[in-house]
């Protein structure tokens, strides 16, 4: 997508550690029972293994994956010891990200062209996808970005409400029309504008609604086709909010948003004071969708680019 790739800074690298310290003390926790009194990895330390992997919400699925991976290695190799269990895990779970498309992204960037970048937001109320969009909406603008947000949430007062905070903050215009008013009527509208303003970046909100499905799917549709009438590729992304502390009902609004409409980006918010970061891998591994941003604090600067080597590292270090 153009994306530039730089150097991972080491403040950045130092929040991600923080942000993952209660899953990975938690997770070690695990492993180092997982081994203890163990010179090779058998059988016993792959079942302790894999209860560890599903509590920390990497999920069965994922983990049986990852299991039959290591089992693969070892009946491979022969003899692995249980010294080498964080290594083989670090390098298979890097795999496991690298096969589901997961790029390594480190910067906000956009491709270079004439038109607006348009992301339109999706996920239910309560999972941060609002401050997501403040918080994309700082960061592109200190990348140098003009950036203009669209309120299509028009069925919440409060929703149109927090996102013109969320624009003040981070400094951006919010096309805002009145309460009810229809949301892909407003998606138009910001669209328009930003072609007339020559904006780079569009981020439409949408409503966080799952209890209808049809609806929900009906209103994405035809949000995408009136911006699809004003810039013919566009979306270029559809980017889903979770909330990463939920767990594992972070996956099960995956699967009812992707059943949806064409996510093609992620977002895994509150990862700061959770022990749940394993849902990324998760996450990731079952709907085969880069994870995109991931939340490491309140902050409007504490969204970082996922970077999958540098997640790695910090949810298993290689030493404690």
């Amino acid at each position: 997508m153009g994306f530039l790739n730089k150097i991972f800074s080491k403040e950045k690298k130092e929040e991600l550690n923080q942000t993952l310290e209660k899953s990975k003390e938690s997770f070690f926790a695990k492993l180092a029972k997982t081994v203890a009194g163990k010179s090779k990895v058998d059988d016993e330390v792959l079942d302790h293994l894999e209860e560890a992997l599903v509590t920390s919400d990497v999920g069965v699925e994922t983990t049986l994956k990852i299991i039959e991976r290591i089992e693969q290695r070892v009946s491979r190799d022969k003899y692995i010891g249980s010294e080498q269990l964080n290594t083989i895990l670090r390098e298979e779970i890097r795999a496991l990200l690298q096969e589901n498309g997961q790029k390594d992204l480190s910067d906000f960037e956009l491709p270079s062209r004439n038109i607006p970048y348009v992301i339109i937001v999706v996920g239910v109320n309560g999972v941060g996808k609002t401050t997501t969009i403040g918080k994309l909406a700082y960061q592109f603008k200190e990348k140098g970005y003009s950036v203009m947000l669209g309120a299509a949430d028009t069925f919440r007062a409060a929703a149109v409400d927090q996102l013109e905070i969320w624009g003040k903050r981070a400094g951006v215009p919010v096309i805002v029309q009145k309460a009810g008013a229809d949301p892909a009527a407003v998606a138009y509208d910001t669209v328009a504008s930003a072609i007339a303003k020559k904006c780079d970046v569009v981020i439409i909100d949408t409503a966080g609604r799952l209890h209808n499905k049809i609806n929900l799917m009906k209103e994405l549709s035809k949000i995408k086709n009136v911006v699809g009438k004003l810039i013919p590729t566009a979306p270029d992304e559809i980017l889903l909010v979770l909330d990463g502390s939920t767990g594992q009902n972070a996956i099960e609004q995956a699967r009812q948003f992707t059943a949806a409409t064409a996510v093609n980006a992620l977002a895994i918010t509150k990862l700061d004071g959770t022990a749940k970061g394993g849902v990324v891998i998760g996450i990731s591994d079952l709907f085969k969708i880069p994870v995109k941003y991931i939340g490491v604090g309140e902050k409007i600067d504490q969204l970082q680019i996922f970077n999958k080597d540098e997640f790695v590292d910090s949810l298993l270090p290689e030493k404690m």
